[in-house]
């Protein structure tokens, strides 16, 4: 039985549809923060914003791996919201989230798909505290006019990382980073450096 102290979409369709847009804009314009502004309670270490883009994504079907320091209050929450499967295995799973972005698994330990099939790697839902203690980052490809230097919380670690991660088009990962009621995206397509 929910939680009631904790709620999903107050409209699941029109909800639904408004965060499923904000994410497709998030993903086609890399870099640019996008405000999710429905009403949601979530447990306790989720955001609003990766709350709302979990019950958007998720279904029956989805398998999702979580980071540790999520409660298992946010596992049985996203479990009776959508129905999704959980595995312990990265390389598993349809979608990640990782908590806190300062403390993450290597981009490496999930799937970045096949030639055959790239469509099944893993989309990573990476959450970060604030933009402030960020630096700037220069990102360019499709959907980036020229070159956008932008404020994001990514470490020198991270964009190493996401220089294999690009060079390796067409497989690899996309990520969403959410802010407590922002995101950002950052398809495979798109190149970092600082």
């Amino acid at each position: 039985m929910e939680n009631t102290q904790f709620s999903g979409l107050k409209d699941q369709v029109h909800d639904a549809q408004i965060t499923f847009r904000t994410l497709l804009n998030a993903l086609s314009y890399p870099g640019t923060s996008r405000e999710i502004s429905i009403q949601l309670t979530p447990p306790p270490g989720l955001t609003l914003a990766c709350a709302a883009a979990c019950l958007t994504l998720f279904d029956l079907e989805t398998i999702v791996w979580l980071s540790e320091e999520f409660e298992s209050e946010v596992k049985t929450w996203l479990k009776f919201h959508t129905g999704c499967h959980f595995t312990d295995h990265p390389q598993d799973a349809h979608f990640g989230i990782i908590h806190n972005i300062n403390n993450r698994e290597p981009l490496s330990s999930f799937n970045w798909g096949t030639a055959e099939k790239p469509e099944r790697s893993t989309t990573l839902l990476i959450q970060f505290e604030a933009l402030e203690t960020s630096q700037f980052i220069r990102l360019n490809g499709p959907g980036v006019f020229g070159v956008r230097v932008v404020k994001l919380p990514l470490s020198a670690s991270f964009i190493q990382e996401w220089k294999e991660n690009h060079q390796s088009y067409p497989l690899g990962v996309d990520v969403f980073l959410f802010g407590e009621n922002t995101v950002i995206g950052l398809p495979r397509t798109t190149n970092l450096s600082l």
